[in-house]
This record gives structure tokens, C-alpha cells and sequence, in this order.
């Protein structure tokens, strides 16, 4: 298996498939943006608000992928099916969760994000027009996940392709209007959003019968299979955790920002879409990452693991280093596409600099925790990076920047403190080849299963 030309032939897709992902979240953005700067922090604190709550699916998205490539890896494809079939169940039941989640306690996670009182309302609106494409979310995202564990990276491409076509297709006229419809704002983007959910749930489908020769059933869907399941759970709760504290630990530092008021939450909403877009190579070269770690441990490769990782961390670092500092150098340029206010465009580009330190720290966790986890060894990221998450992260954003007066300057301090403290601890396990008990353990596990 030549390293890599599969490296980047898994990674490329990924990378246009997550471009697609946020390039929608930046049009969304700038048309919200267009309505008012309260649409615009609106329509960012309710994606956080969604973003945490799937973190739950994250129990079932981080353990699938690692316990089917192991699986296929090691040639049990019968194991793989039954993981599949039961990870719909899954995702029914904690899909329905968290959309319930976000209809009936949507109030209370705003206001503890410290919304403004002239955002909370567009806010509120808003997360309760996402609560059903979370449900469809989740079924998309474990039904893409089995694909891609089957190295069907373009396939699942074509998927989001198509997906995000639609949601773009309709975004604009739902969301400001035509000559013939009225303007629906930020309802309009959550009824565009659930219309191309519903199209990826039927490619997916059709793509599970003509490519997997897999075709669910209904009862599939909302049946929970234990024994299938427990593997998944191993793997997947520790990075739930671990997604849930990163996650808890932003919500605070969103927190802290909401205290500065609308405009410093605007110009860390703009800054945020900009920096999504410079992460995407390291984004999509650690899911890569554990696709091929786990298929190489499944086939007893380690060696050549732990070779694949160091140059996806190498090229990674590379990267992320040259498109942060070209995200910085267009700042000015770019702000405009989001805000005519002169003071929200200078903090977002002040902002964009200091990322220029912030994403090679954030490369070293999004390449090594995907392989760490990937071998198994699930467990150490999220007990050594929780601590980090907590005290230095959200703990760093309210001391630098609200009791110290940094204001959103102290908050990416925060941040980047926190990345780099991660990443170094997360490569240190990787290079002293901590993980390797951990990936022999999943040999054994798989030998039992068969």
C-alpha cells in the first residue's frame, strides 16, 4: 500500500467534501450578516448552541469509523455489516434526543451563552428550525461514516456535493426573498438545510444498497443492538468526552466574549468562519488519518501506521502555517463580505493573525488524536486534553479576556495556549508509541469477534 498517493486519495475528497460543509456555514454568515449584525451573532450562537448538542452523536461517529476499518482491515466484513445496521439505531435515538434537546431547553443554553437581549429572540427562532435536521444529521453522519470506512471517500463526495448544492440553491431566495415569495431570515436557512438532508438521506440509502450491498431495514433504524454496539461505545464515548469538554469549554469562552456585547461577538463569529476555512487541510487530513490508521492496524501494518502519521503531521503543519498567514494577509478583504462596521472588520483581522500561531497547535490534534484514537488508545486524549480544555481554554478566555481586559484578544490567547499545550502532549503519546498495547489489543479483540 503505497502511503501517499492513499493518503491523498482519501484525503482530497474529504477536504473538497468539508470545503462544501463551510462554505455553506460562511454564505449562511454573510446573508444573515446582510439582515442585521444581531442576524449575524444570532445565527453564529445558535451553530454553537447545534454544534455542541451533536456532540452526544459524537458516542456513535467516533467509535464506528475506527471498529469498521479495524474490521475491514482485518477482513471480517460479516462484523463490519452488523456495525453498520446497528449504528442506524443508534443515531435514530440520539438524534431524537438532542433535537428534543434543542426544542424545549434552547432558551436556557442561550441565555447561559450570555446572549445579548437583542439576539436571544433571532437566536431562539432559529435553533428551534434546526431541531429537525439534527435528526437527519445524524442518520447522514453514520451512513457516511460506514462509506468512508469503506473507502468510498468519493462516493460519499458526490453525496455532499449534492447537498450542499441544495441547501446553497435555496439559502439566498428562502432566507432575503424573491419577487414572488417574502423573506423567511434565519428560518429560511434551517427549512433549506432540512430539504437537503432529506436529499442526502435517500443518495446515501441508494448508495448503501448499489455500492455496500447493504440495504437497512426498518428495523434497523430504531432497534439497539448491544453486542454490536459496545465496541462502538468503547471507542466512541471517550471521544464523545473529549469532543463534549472542547465543546463546554468554547460554550464558556462564548460566554465570555457575549459579556463584550454584540459587536465583539459578531467580529469572533466573522473570524470564525475565515479560520474553519484555513483549518480544512488538517480537518480533512485527520479523518484521512484514522481511516487508513485503522485499516493498517486491522491488518497488523503498525509500522507502517506510525510512518503515515508522521508525514500527515509533517505536511499538515506545513499547510496550516501558509493558509493561516494568507487568511491573515486577506483579512481586510475578506471582512468585507461580512461587515461595513469598521470596528467589528479591525478586531475579526486582529484576530486572524494571532491564528497564524493558533493552527499549527491545532494541527498536531487534529492529525494525531484521529490516530490515536484510530489504534484504540481512545482514552488518553480526553483525560489529558480535558483538563487543558477546561482550565486553560475556557478557564484562560474569562481571566485574559474579561478579568484582565484583553477582550477578544485574550480569548485566542486562550485558545492557543490551549492547542499547542494538546498538541505537544498528544505527539509525545504518539512518538514514544504509547498506542501500541493499544492497537495489539485491538488485533485481539477482533480475532474473539470472529
Amino acid at each position: 500500500m503505497p502511503h501517499s498517493p492513499r493518503l491523498f486519495q482519501v484525503t482530497w475528497p474529504l477536504l473538497i467534501e468539508l470545503l462544501l460543509g463551510l462554505s455553506v456555514g460562511v454564505v449562511g454568515t454573510v446573508l444573515a450578516a446582510r439582515l442585521s449584525d444581531n442576524h449575524g451573532a444570532a445565527f453564529a450562537l445558535a451553530h454553537h448552541v447545534f454544534g455542541a448538542l451533536f456532540i452526544v452523536f459524537r458516542v456513535v461517529g467516533a467509535g464506528v469509523g475506527v471498529v469498521l476499518t479495524q474490521a475491514l482491515g482485518a477482513g471480517r466484513r460479516a462484523r463490519a455489516d452488523a456495525v453498520a445496521r446497528a449504528v442506524l439505531g443508534a443515531a435514530t435515538w440520539i438524534g431524537l434526543c438532542v433535537a428534543l434537546t434543542a426544542v424545549f431547553a434552547r432558551g436556557s443554553l442561550l441565555r447561559w451563552l450570555n446572549a445579548p437581549a437583542d439576539v436571544l429572540p433571532l437566536a431562539s427562532l432559529f435553533l428551534l428550525g434546526l431541531a429537525p435536521a439534527m435528526l437527519l444529521d445524524a442518520w447522514n453522519a453514520s451512513m457516511a461514516a460506514v462509506l468512508r470506512a469503506h473507502l468510498r471517500v468519493r462516493e460519499t463526495l458526490a453525496v455532499m456535493v449534492v447537498m450542499q448544492l441544495t441547501h446553497l440553491l435555496l439559502m439566498h431566495p428562502l432566507m432575503l426573498g424573491t419577487d414572488f415569495s417574502p423573506p423567511l431570515g434565519l428560518s429560511g436557512y434551517a427549512l433549506a438545510l432540512c430539504i437537503s438532508r432529506v436529499v442526502a438521506m435517500a443518495l446515501h440509502l441508494w448508495l448503501w444498497r448499489t455500492r455496500l450491498q447493504l440495504a437497512p431495514s426498518a428495523a434497523d433504524f430504531w432497534q439497539l443492538r448491544r453486542r454490536e454496539l459496545v465496541d462502538v461505545a468503547r471507542i466512541g464515548v471517550p471521544g464523545a468526552a473529549e469532543n463534549g469538554a472542547y465543546r463546554l469549554a468554547f460554550m464558556v469562552s462564548i460566554a465570555a466574549v457575549g459579556t463584550m456585547g454584540a459587536p465583539a461577538l459578531a467580529a469572533h463569529a466573522y473570524a470564525q468562519q475565515v479560520i474553519m476555512v484555513v483549518l480544512l487541510f488538517g480537518m480533512a487530513t485527520g479523518l484521512s488519518v484514522e481511516v487508513l490508521v485503522g485499516h493498517l492496524v486491522g491488518a497488523g501494518r503498525l509500522r507502517q501506521a506510525h510512518g503515515l502519521v508522521r508525514r500527515a503531521l509533517a505536511t499538515g503543519l506545513l499547510v496550516s502555517v501558509v493558509v493561516a498567514t494568507s487568511a491573515a494577509l486577506a483579512g481586510p478583504r475578506l471582512m468585507q463580505t461580512f461587515t461595513t462596521d469598521p470596528q467589528i472588520s479591525a478586531m475579526a483581522c486582529t484576530l486572524l493573525w494571532w491564528t497564524v500561531l493558533l493552527e499549527p497547535g491545532r494541527t498536531f490534534n487534529l492529525v494525531v488524536i484521529n490516530a490515536l484514537r484510530a489504534t484504540g488508545d481512545a482514552r488518553y486524549p480526553v483525560v489529558v486534553g480535558a483538563g487543558s480544555m477546561l482550565l486553560v481554554l475556557a478557564g484562560g478566555s474569562w481571566l485574559l479576556g474579561v478579568h484582565l481586559g484583553m477582550g477578544l484578544v485574550g480569548v485566542w490567547l486562550a485558545y492557543i495556549a490551549d492547542e499547542w499545550l494538546r498538541g505537544l502532549l498528544m505527539w509525545r503519546r504518539w512518538s514514544r508509541l504509547d498506542w501500541l498495547p493499544h492497537a495489539r489489543l485491538s488485533r485481539r479483540r477482533l480475532a474473539q469477534a470472529a
